[in-house]
């Protein structure tokens, strides 16, 4: 580092002596920045008439510099309390998970207990636990334990006494589990236990562990059932952060997002809930499961919010995971159309999450009215493929989720998010699951599933001036310790093996082919939005 006096004119920053990854010029070694901008981007031979005067100068030692990450989707409040939490994902039973539990309340002094990330299809019971079970383990503590997906959970019978109204929901079973307008009812409730400064706290941690993991912008998506109002005032007063880019998910709620600043009445305006649940609303049953889960919305509805919101200049958009989810989602926004107009429906540029089982119609519907799928690749990763949860609940169904290639061939925007604390924020892994796909009918190319998870969040928040390192462009970027040899991947062999050729002039990232070590993967060590450093691994260490 070589910081110099200030001038008059914006701080300038160079980066030079490494790999930029940038359209501009594939073979860029360093970039300048000025004015929360990139103004250059050239070789080190170049970046020379930048250096004097520059305020700081930071020696890439052949690392790489990319266009920070765009988590599409993640729940800020709930990924801070579950990382203070007890993580029960690695639990291999459900005598561990209970042992686990005993333990983490014998290390917490009173106050709520929260868990996350509990899989029974991964316990040889091949069941839960019961209130009564956690009780035991518990004493009288109020506890939520959240299933991995978040769209059920398990309650303790001292929170229960403290929401009695849950045993009337639909959902409410007596062993202490809840779905749908039970679990809502409970996850919205536990959020106003905590107080303004444990949530501040909560989105300050989620925050900075998003920044170090080279993310620059995350959509907060927030909705009456699982966040609350407040939290939006809450990251508009943390600093050195990521942008925070938000949405409120409520049937007709376009005056509160408008309140809250928000970009939508979108995100998890849930049209159904969760495959490993069993409330993600499907046309025929689950195969494991008498039961084809729930739909909450039907298509009157899901048209007249879509209507409402197109007028009003923002963007709508539902959760939907299911195909008769989807089905119903995009049946609502063809009927919109009739209403509103083609080019009404492009302007407002709506968007759905997850859109896990969809069809191909469904898919040419996204693409003719201009509909970003926000996805999580993770999802296939974690609970594809054969033997896999999907397969276990839905059986041959499962093959054609998470359709990324067939929607990005249709014309789809893609952008890629975690749903953290679904799944944590880890965007190389992400772009590695997409291009890796169980399916290798629908794997992307490492350059379309990058570009995925960077311009295309910014592009499914309406912004078409981010993502790429250009001059002119906002300077939201991240520098990257790379293992390994940096190149162009293409997975499926179909793709023309030209563009694997340094003098295709393609620009080149980290590899990622699950061959070589899947837990060595690029490691951040600076993050800035709009030319602010909001990461700095050297002051991370101290």
């Amino acid at each position: 580092m070589n910081p110099a006096s200030s001038h008059a004119r914006p701080p300038r920053t160079v980066l030079h002596r490494g790999s930029v990854y940038s359209p501009a010029d594939p073979h860029a070694t360093a970039l300048c920045l000025e004015g929360g901008h990139v103004v250059w981007v050239g070789d080190d031979d170049g970046a020379g008439q930048f250096l004097d005067g520059a305020d700081t100068v930071v020696d890439l030692a052949g690392g790489l510099v990319t266009p920070a990450f765009v988590d599409a989707h993640a729940h800020l409040a709930q990924t801070g309390q579950a990382m203070r939490s007890l993580d029960l994902s690695g639990a291999r039973s459900l005598g561990e998970a209970l042992d686990a539990l005993a333990r983490f309340a014998d290390s917490r002094a009173g106050g709520l207990l929260m868990a996350f990330g509990w899989d029974d299809t991964r316990w040889p019971e091949g069941r839960t636990f019961t209130r009564g079970e956690v009780d035991r383990a518990l004493g009288d503590r109020a506890a939520y334990l959240a299933r991995v997906d978040v769209h059920s959970a398990v309650l303790s019978s001292a929170l229960v006494a403290r929401i009695p109204e849950v045993r009337g929901l639909d959902g409410w079973s007596d062993d202490g589990r809840v779905q749908r307008d039970a679990h809502h009812h409970a996850r919205a409730t536990v959020q106003t236990l905590f107080s303004a400064e444990d949530r501040r706290e909560s989105i300050e941690i989620a925050l900075t562990a998003a920044a170090r993991q080279g993310i620059g912008a995350v959509h907060e998506i927030g909705a009456p059932h699982l966040s609350l109002p407040a939290d939006f005032a809450v990251v508009g007063e943390v600093e050195d952060r990521p942008l925070v880019i938000g949405y409120w998910g409520e049937l007709g709620g376009l005056d509160t997002a408008a309140r809250l600043g928000c970009a939508g009445a979108a995100g998890d305006l849930c049209v159904d809930g969760a495959i490993g649940s069993h409330t993600a609303a499907l046309l025929e049953p689950y195969a494991d499961a008498d039961t084809r889960g729930h739909r909450y919305l039907d298509v009157d509805q899901v048209r007249d919010h879509v209507v409402a919101c197109t007028r009003a200049g923002t963007q709508a958009g539902f959760h939907c995971i299911g195909d008769d989810a989807t089905a119903t989602v995009m049946a609502g926004f063809r009927a919109a159309a009739q209403v509103v107009g083609r080019e009404a429906m492009l302007s407002a540029r709506h968007r759905v999450e997850h859109v896990e089982m969809v069809s191909a119609q469904d898919i040419a519907t996204m693409a003719q009215l201009g509909i970003a799928a926000s996805v999580q690749p993770m999802f296939d990763h974690c609970w594809g493929g054969p033997g896999g949860l999907y397969e276990r609940r839905l059986g041959e169904r499962a093959i054609g989720m998470n359709p990324y290639a067939s929607m990005a061939r249709a014309g789809v925007v893609l952008a890629f998010g975690s749903d953290s604390p679904v799944t944590p924020f880890d965007p190389w892994a992400t772009v590695r699951a997409a291009a890796f796909h169980h399916n290798q009918e629908e794997r992307l190319t490492v350059r379309a599933a990058f570009g995925a998870h960077t311009r295309g969040g910014w592009r499914a928040a309406g912004r078409d001036d981010a993502g790429v390192l250009a001059p002119g462009a906002p300077a939201t970027l991240a520098v990257w310790d790379v293992p390994g040899e940096l190149g162009v991947q293409t997975p499926d062999e179909r793709v023309a093996a030209w563009s694997t050729d340094p003098r295709a002039g393609v620009p080149v990232l980290p590899t990622l082919h699950p061959a070589h070590d899947p837990q060595n993967l690029p490691v951040c060590t600076r993050t800035y939005v709009d030319g602010r450093l909001v990461f700095d691994q050297e002051r991370a260490r101290v």
